[in-house]
């Protein structure tokens, strides 16, 4: 590893941020293009029941995926942290005993998949017609949870070395194997929904042997032992840091699945759109979702190393940089949405349909921008449970109620539906906004008082 890239402590902070975020960019832009391949791979060779399988079937693997990721945020700030307090020899009992406790969480996850993946799908409400090429889609992605969560495990242990340039080749080589399998499974073999699930399971078990030996040849400025493996002090400090934010985001993507289940009352070429919708907003939020997962660690490493002040700078530089990819993203996103959504399917009616629920969704591009920032700074300093908090407000108290009201409602359009993501956002950055200034005069009096 070089030190000096990876030292987030000094130097010009958007010279350090950048090289540092775009990995991980580009690390989520693959693999948010495992779905929308599939998607698109679906809905040109596939059935509109296929598609909307799928559709749904993401839904239930985007909520398995980012409660993971957000769980494994633990793994990145303690290692960033140990970096910036020059604790190293820490950080073997962090990955030893998180990997012990991830592989529990596997194989629940492994049971709860398979054996109710067809109640899932009802749960979900897919259209009549797609339940059981959903619940295979589901079954099958649930057989494969093992890699899926090895691969976010690896990724955030990568990051919290201040690597973010590994994971981005081995997610590459993935996705080229998602696309190849796609193609065979799909277009050759005629499988629809169940060969999109077969292929994305092959590619997440390719990208986590690939992370699996770039770690082991990598020389590394820890060491690790067979005594580490087990559920010790650092994994439950990693626990306690991650646990806020995966049932955060557990109850924030609970929302979006109750999301997707009121679309898909609105009939099956309204749920197709959606699901096209959803994956165009999946890539829409990966500028925000990027600069979240740098913050975290720039943060707390320079925490680690008891630079505050270069801390807020780090957060402020992310906001602007945010905002100005955000606009135009939402200038795309709002007068384009059309030719977007016409990417994945030829089907006029799920085109327009899509569109509807992406112009009432455009502004998110801009504001999630702040609030995500906002939130990387917060996890940087252990604060997951205010995290926690102003998700949960956002979620339960305005996004759901929102979107419900919405679509109960006689002329219920895609477009009003869309209009709560931005809602909620909104409140989350006035209630950051509050706490922010709270946390820091905390602060200041702490600091006089020592």
């Amino acid at each position: 590893m070089n030190n000096s890239k990876s030292d987030f402590t000094q130097g010009n902070i958007l010279s350090k941020l950048i090289p540092f975020m775009m990995p991980i960019l580009g690390a989520l832009l693959l693999q948010a293009a495992y779905g929308a391949v599939d998607l698109l791979v679906v809905g040109r060779f596939g059935t509109t029941e296929g598609l909307s399988a799928v559709s749904t079937g993401s839904q239930v693997l985007n909520l398995v995926t980012f409660v993971i990721t957000q769980f494994s945020m633990g793994i990145t700030v303690l290692i960033a942290r140990y970096i910036g307090e020059k604790k190293q020899d820490r950080i073997g009992a962090v990955i030893g005993g998180t990997t012990i406790a991830f592989a529990i969480i596997a194989a629940v996850l492994f049971v709860v998949m398979i054996a109710l993946a067809h109640p899932i799908s009802v749960l979900m409400q897919a259209p009549k017609e797609a339940v059981n090429m959903t619940a295979t889609y589901v079954r099958i992605c649930g057989g494969g949870i093992f890699f899926i969560v090895a691969y976010n495990v690896l990724a955030a242990i990568f990051r919290g070395l201040g690597d973010s340039k590994s994971p981005l080749v081995f997610v590459a080589v993935a996705c080229a194997v998602n696309i190849v399998g796609d193609l065979i499974f799909v277009a050759v073999f005629d499988m629809d929904a169940a060969g999109a699930a077969i292929a994305t399971v092959l590619a997440q078990a390719v990208s986590v042997m690939l992370a699996l030996v770039m770690l082991l040849k990598r020389k590394q400025i820890f060491t690790i032992s067979r005594s580490d493996f087990n559920i010790n002090e650092q994994c439950r400090r990693a626990f306690k840091i991650g646990l806020p934010l995966a049932l955060q985001e557990f109850l924030t993507q609970l929302s979006f699945l109750a999301l997707c289940a009121f679309v898909n009352k609105l009939g099956l070429e309204a749920s197709s759109g959606y699901g096209v919708a959803c994956k165009i907003v999946n890539f829409a939020m990966l500028i925000p979702s990027s600069l979240m997962q740098s913050m975290a660690s720039f943060v707390s490493q320079n925490v680690g190393a008891g630079k505050e002040k270069r801390a807020k700078q780090a957060m402020f530089c992310g906001i602007g940089v945010g905002l100005v990819i955000g606009l135009a993203v939402f200038m795309l996103v709002l007068f384009k949405g059309d030719m977007l959504t016409g990417i994945f399917t030829t089907d006029k009616a799920v085109i327009q349909k899509g569109y509807d629920y992406l112009r009432g969704f455009a502004l998110e591009a801009i504001v999630t921008a702040v609030l995500f920032s906002m939130i990387g700074y917060f996890n940087g300093h252990d604060q997951t449970l205010w995290v926690m908090i102003q998700g949960l407000a956002q979620t339960l108290l305005v996004r759901l109620p929102l979107a419900y009201y919405m679509s109960i409602q006689p002329d219920a359009s895609l477009t009003k539906i869309g209009f709560a993501a931005p809602s909620a956002t909104i409140v989350g950055i006035i209630l950051n906004v509050i706490f922010y200034i709270w946390y820091n005069h905390r602060q200041e009096k702490s600091n006089q008082l020592l």
